[in-house]
């Protein structure tokens, strides 16, 4: 994606606006580090959309480190991405249609050390699809994109009541339809504070028995599945050593998708990912609830 491409993006990226109290008093940027480069979503425009919604709040520093996306790629030989230069990890990067493709065993170790001492790690959208090979990445996203025999489901009921459906019962991972969902908040936390306990967002992924360890990890909200009438997890943190992971599944962009979708023009979705990205990297979420962030019935989209 060329700059202009990008800076056309960015225009149309919400913009919360900054308080300039808030502003001032931010000691420096956070560093974030963007890893992407291959996906079958649409990668370079993912890419362009998250970086812009964190640095057009004037709190986070955004680079990209974008891998091979071939097998056999000399490029492969020199791609070391620096993570321990950072306070968060944005990973998108999803091999869910090349299984073969893999990241090098030094840079699966690399992300490993950089979460369990206190790294900040945000697994976005369909990155939780990846990666089903590496043990230790199962456990960093806690749930993911998995086979009926990859772990254990989280189910729930319309009240937030959580069952646990073991390997082997139940169904593989799936979504069906994309459709407008109410989220239910199940646990209080940083990112979701003062946001209501249940608001709309449009177009998204509900995902059906999401799969893995899920050992070290917290619901934050959950949602209906509209064509079952079952309840799912929305979106979930993990502790990993000293660090912090969160996966959730919003934020989808297809290739086919023209322009920015309204699903992450989102401003609840948007407010999520930047609170989510604050905390991940300092343990607090002091980013301010928007006094347009959606109801229950009510969605709250940003222009395109």
């Amino acid at each position: 994606m060329s700059a202009g491409s990008q800076n056309t993006l960015g225009r149309r990226t919400l913009l919360l606006g900054l308080p300039a109290a808030w502003a001032a008093a931010a000691q420096g940027p956070i560093r974030a580090l963007i890893v992407d480069g291959f996906s079958n979503h649409d990668g370079p425009k993912t890419t362009a959309f998250l970086k812009d919604l964190l640095e057009n709040t004037g709190r986070f520093r955004a680079d990209v480190s974008t891998s091979p996306h071939e097998v056999g790629d000399p490029a492969w030989a020199k791609w070391r991405p620096r993570f321990a230069d950072y306070d968060l990890v944005v990973q998108t990067a999803n091999n869910i249609q090349q299984p073969e493709l893999r990241w090098p065993r030094e840079v699966e170790q690399a992300l490993e050390a950089f979460v369990r001492n206190g790294g900040g790690l945000l697994v976005h959208h369909s990155a939780n699809n990846a990666f089903p090979h590496w043990a230790e990445y199962n456990g960093m996203i806690g749930l993911g994109w998995r086979g009926v025999d990859e772990g254990t489901a989280l189910r729930l009921d319309a009240d937030g009541a959580v069952t646990r459906i073991p390997p082997g019962q139940g169904e593989k991972t799936s979504h069906g339809p994309r459709q407008d969902t109410v989220v239910h908040r199940l646990t209080p936390h940083p990112i979701n504070h003062g946001m209501p306990e249940k608001w709309l967002t449009p177009d998204i992924e509900v995902y059906t028995y999401a799969r893995g360890p899920a050992e070290a990890l917290t619901i934050l909200s959950y949602g209906r599945h509209h064509a079952t009438d079952t309840w799912w997890p929305l979106e979930w943190v993990v502790a990993y050593g000293n660090g912090r992971v969160y996966s959730s599944s919003f934020g989808h962009i297809w290739k086919t998708d023209e322009g920015i979708p309204a699903r992450v023009r989102c401003v609840g979705f948007q407010t999520t990912v930047i609170r989510a990205a604050e905390w991940l990297a300092t343990g607090a979420a002091t980013w301010p609830i928007p006094e347009d962030f959606p109801t229950e019935r009510t969605l709250s989209i940003r222009p395109a």
